[in-house]
């Protein structure tokens, strides 16, 4: 699962260098460095969201912190992004034209599909492999179970060999 916290860290980070860039008047090419380290935060915050929603078997297993601490890391975390994107909306589109803002969007779809193609698909096999591991162990366990009692029964009932 996607740590939120580190996530938002990164997003503040890179809102930070944004920043900087755009005040210093330094070049598209800088700020759209910035902008994708932004984004790519952004996205792992929503990814960490949605994997909240539907969690893993393992993380379903070993349990997580207090509700109101899930759901007020949560919030303002949202909260934050809104207001970074407000204004980095805003700092873009006076510093580069008013189209700048679509543009950075654009950008943002297709970093976002390049992620969920690539990043997020690794992701999801891992916890699909692990899930697969515990299935199988399980499962194996049981069968041990099972088959080990009817060979207990069975010898039980016969009569030694000799």
């Amino acid at each position: 699962m996607i740590d939120p916290v580190t996530a938002i860290a990164a997003a503040s980070a890179a809102y930070k260098g944004l920043s900087a860039v755009v005040q210093a008047g330094q070049d598209l090419e800088n700020c759209t460095h910035q902008l994708g380290k932004w984004f790519g935060a952004l996205n792992d915050i929503n990814r960490a969201e949605e994997q909240r929603k539907r969690p893993p078997l393992h993380a379903k297993l070993m349990g997580s912190g207090s509700i109101e601490e899930e759901a007020f890391a949560i919030l303002t975390h949202k909260k934050k992004m809104a207001e970074q994107e407000k204004e980095i909306m805003f700092m873009l589109n006076m510093r580069f034209g008013p189209n700048t803002w679509d543009e950075m969007m654009e950008l943002r779809r297709s970093i976002k599909k390049e992620r969920e193609e690539t990043i997020y698909a690794a992701e999801e096999f891992k916890h699909a492999m692990i899930n697969g591991a515990i299935m199988v162990a399980l499962s194996f366990g049981i069968l041990t179970a099972v088959f080990g009692g009817v060979y207990l029964i069975g010898a039980v009932q016969q009569p030694p060999w000799w």
